[in-house]
């Protein structure tokens, strides 16, 4: 029980620097038309549970049914309990900021045209996973380390309506959507 502690938090410190690291360096262009054909979605269940809700972009964007990627985070969860989203938590976290998690290696495996980083706290688990998520646009909220998002939004994060309706206006501006 006590190497366990201590071997998590080698591995917290591990991950930290790896961030820390990938920060540091210049922002890599994800090549790609413009235009969003692709969403990908990372979500921190604890404090958002109606994931369900990121599904409504298939609609506002006119998108193929599988071009939305959902993926959550619990900081605790069940492997035996049935999520509707994958699921990904603290445990999951590797060596060198490496994410171990079958969900999670299959959501990063993937190029997005855009990325939903839909929380507010500063988790490393999901700050790695939108560091290692190649997308072209980065959609984020105020409250995170800016330098994770391209676009930053300052709304609360209980209302999706208005962040639907702000992030449309947002695409617009860009020449993203019409």
């Amino acid at each position: 029980m006590f190497l366990k502690r201590i071997k998590d938090k080698f591995k917290r410190k591990s991950g930290k620097k790896f961030l820390k690291e990938e920060l540091a360096k210049p922002p890599s262009n994800v090549e790609g038309e413009k235009g969003i054909t692709s969403i990908g979605c990372i979500v921190d269940l604890d404090r958002f549970e109606k994931s369900e809700l990121f599904l409504e972009f298939i609609e506002e964007y006119n998108l193929r049914p599988n071009a939305v990627k959902v993926i959550g985070y619990k900081s605790y969860y069940d492997k035996n309990s049935p999520y509707a989203t994958p699921v990904f938590s603290d445990k999951d976290l590797g060596w060198k900021g490496e994410i171990a998690n079958s969900y999670a290696l299959e959501f990063l495996s993937r190029d997005y045209d855009l990325l939903v980083n839909y929380y507010t706290t500063d988790n490393l688990l999901l700050q790695l996973m939108t560091v290692k998520t190649k997308a072209r646009i980065k959609v984020g909220f105020m409250e995170v380390d800016q330098q994770l998002n391209d676009l930053i939004l300052g709304l609360p994060l209980k209302d999706f309506k208005m962040f639907k309706l702000e992030l449309k206006k947002y695409l617009k501006v860009l020449n993203e959507i019409e």
